[in-house]
């Protein structure tokens, strides 16, 4: 598929984006975690950053998820535009125009990548750019029209950032941060799943085959349930292996526990969409806390090591 923006729905813009329209396109509320998750795993690699470095690898990192945002509101115009959750989106509202958009996330992104590479080091600043391309060429441009496993490959984009904040203390990446970006892969298909089950007629509406969409509800919710069974032991693995403490892994036990608990209440309800979706809310709004809870475990059981 070429990279070059689908027609929108709505009109060309007529007037000049303001500067909340170019924020809307860096979409925040996924940067907050892309940047959570970056600082923990900087946080328990060894080694120290002066504090201006750490600030500007985390800087890096945000802009650097900002701009592969952009750009796949860039690219995803035309279905924003059929999805009532996205159709107030700059882009598909006509509040500016596309190349604007492609401008401003390239430019982003360039620039990023650079400073990592200069003021940080090229270890960093090349996991940097796979991260960007990852979630542009591969989630957003190959995976997301083509099958419903778009979720399950495109997860690696939000799992990348994790190792590209550990690279940025020490130059390399080590089991540890690929263990650390297991979680986030294995996380990102059941919490994913939950919120598509939620927005099931709309991922219908815009033509985007969504594991709901294409195999159903009941296929979604054990599809859940799997994923979450795969991540207990993953996320307990660390410290199995040695490389963390005993307190982080009594706190992924007990996590991963609650949230298995929680996916089989999923895989367990057997209402329709519209009548009864309690169990997957629970789960949704758990998923959140659980990516939050587990790397501060981490982050806690290095500093106490």
């Amino acid at each position: 598929m070429p990279l070059t923006a689908p027609a929108l729905a709505s009109a060309p813009p007529t007037a000049f984006a303001e500067w909340r329209d170019y924020f809307a396109l860096l979409k925040p509320r996924v940067m907050t975690l892309v940047v959570f998750t970056a600082f923990c795993a900087m946080l328990v690699a060894p080694g120290h950053l002066h504090p201006f470095l750490a600030f500007t690898a985390i800087l890096c990192i945000a802009v650097a998820a900002g701009a592969a945002g952009a750009l796949n509101q860039w690219y995803e115009a035309d279905i924003d535009a059929l999805m009532k959750r996205t159709a107030k989106r700059p882009l598909p509202a006509g509040r500016m125009a596309p190349a604007d958009a492609l401008a401003f996330a390239v430019v982003l992104g360039a620039g990023a990548v650079t400073i990592m590479g200069l003021a940080l080091n090229w270890v960093a600043a090349a996991w940097l750019t796979v991260s960007i391309l990852f979630y542009v060429l591969v989630y957003t441009v190959w995976l997301k029209r083509r099958t419903p496993q778009n979720i399950v490959i495109g997860g690696a984009a939000g799992a990348f950032p994790v190792v590209v904040g550990w690279a940025a203390v020490t130059g390399d990446t080590p089991m540890l941060a690929w263990a650390m970006f297991a979680i986030i892969f294995l996380w990102t298909p059941p919490h994913f799943w939950a919120l598509a089950l939620f927005m099931e007629a709309d991922y219908a509406k815009a033509g985007v085959p969504m594991l709901p969409v294409t195999h159903g509800p009941a296929h979604t919710r054990r599809q859940i349930l799997a994923y979450t069974a795969l991540l207990l032991p993953v996320s307990v693995a660390p410290a199995l292996l040695g490389w963390t403490g005993t307190l982080y892994g009594v706190a992924a036990a007990l996590l991963g526990g609650w949230f298995l608990v929680l996916a089989v209440r999923v895989a367990r309800n057997t209402a329709t969409l519209a009548a009864g979706m309690a169990p997957e809310k629970a789960l949704f709004r758990f998923s959140l806390l659980y990516l939050a809870l587990i790397f501060a475990a981490l982050v806690i059981d290095r500093l106490l090591a």
